[in-house]
């Protein structure tokens, strides 16, 4: 069982919502759709559901083409980000609601939602209306109106971006294990890089509806193949500078360089941009090969066990993410320090050249 998209694209009043995308989806897997507001993370969905027609392309499911059915005549269920219960109904109910619509008898529904709702730990509440649960045990009734479907394909658009934060992460511990239960292809939306690391699976970098690069999530974010896939796939957005090759030297400028060694060896001389991420500026030299900037501090903002600096570098404005609390004056100067061995190289077009070496031993 796959879901394939071949050569997809939307374009609505002449404006391209989805340029084309090609994209094979296996049983069983968990395909995150990374990317800011606007990507076109929902418009890749609404096409894989069959709510939208794409203008060109095809989308095939088990091999057959799929792409002008309607949305009821497909094996979809979509959960989005705000609780879409039924209020007057108990949670039973609203569970067993899309059964009764495929004309399912009394004992199969009754089977098919108590093992969806003890999958999703809802036994307790199936006589409670959906007013009467938490945030979190709201989302996880509509989650199993979804799952009790049997559906192939369940779409998952942000389905956590309005709990608060406890109940995000309790849920986003839960969710894996739901979806290795459920065996369906599961295709989860979000803005959070931290969320596609967590759940793990595929992920699909989208950046102005574009799908910029997809695989194995932990390969996507240790070597993204451009720098639009390393700025998605960032959370602060990844840190760059103009650097270029001279010798076997690298000039990142204002006499900040370093040996052009190891997978920099070969590289032809040239310009290139540097990319880093947040994490891996220090403000404290650790390494004796780490490069040396002298910045102004912007704005500091610290979340208890780390605080996040923001510091000017000439034009550029990077973060950086150090432990514990740094109570330094906007304004004031400090300087930063980067180990080349975090540096990921893109040449002039934004394609990577070479990835950061801790990423390659990673």
């Amino acid at each position: 069982m796959a879901l394939e998209l071949k050569g997809v694209s939307r374009t609505v009043e002449g404006r391209g919502h989805m340029h084309p995308t090609d994209l094979l989806l296996e049983k069983g897997t968990v395909d995150v759709l990374l990317g800011p507001t606007l990507a076109g993370k929902t418009s890749l969905m609404r096409l894989m559901a069959g709510l939208d027609v794409p203008t060109a392309g095809r989308i095939l499911w088990h091999g057959q083409d799929v792409t002008g059915l309607r949305v009821q005549d497909r094996q979809v269920a979509m959960v989005y980000q705000q609780f879409i219960n039924y209020p007057a109904m108990s949670v039973y109910d609203n569970i067993a609601s899309p059964l009764r619509l495929m004309g399912r008898s009394r004992t199969e529904i009754d089977r098919a939602v108590h093992e969806t709702a003890e999958m999703l730990k809802l036994t307790p509440m199936l006589a409670r209306k959906p007013l009467e649960l938490s945030g979190g045990q709201q989302q996880r009734c509509a989650l199993a109106r979804a799952l009790v479907k049997g559906a192939g394909l369940v779409l998952l658009d942000e389905p956590l971006a309005n709990l608060d934060y406890k109940l995000r992460e309790e849920l986003r511990a839960e969710i894996p294990r739901i979806f290795e239960a459920s065996g369906a292809i599961f295709v989860y939306a979000t803005t959070e890089p931290e969320e596609a690391l967590l759940l793990g699976g595929n992920t699909a970098a989208l950046w102005q509806g574009r799908v910029a690069q997809f695989g194995p999530t932990p390969q996507v974010y240790r070597q993204p193949v451009d720098a639009t896939t390393a700025r998605v796939f960032s959370d602060p957005p990844m840190n760059f500078v103009p650097v270029v090759k001279t010798g076997h030297r690298l000039n990142f400028g204002e006499n900040a360089n370093a040996p052009a060694d190891g997978a920099f060896a070969d590289l032809p001389g040239g310009p290139y941009l540097a990319g880093f991420r947040a994490n891996h500026l220090e403000i404290n030299r650790h390494s004796g090969n780490a490069v040396e900037f002298s910045c102004t501090l912007a704005v500091s903002e610290i979340t208890g066990a780390e605080t996040f600096l923001h510091v000017d570098h000439g034009r550029e404005r990077w973060v950086a993410l150090v432990h514990g609390v740094q109570e330094i004056a906007p304004g004031a100067a400090l300087s930063v320090w980067l180990d080349p061995a975090h540096v990921y190289l893109f040449d002039e077009a934004g394609r990577l050249v070479t990835p950061a070496a801790y990423a390659v031993a990673a």
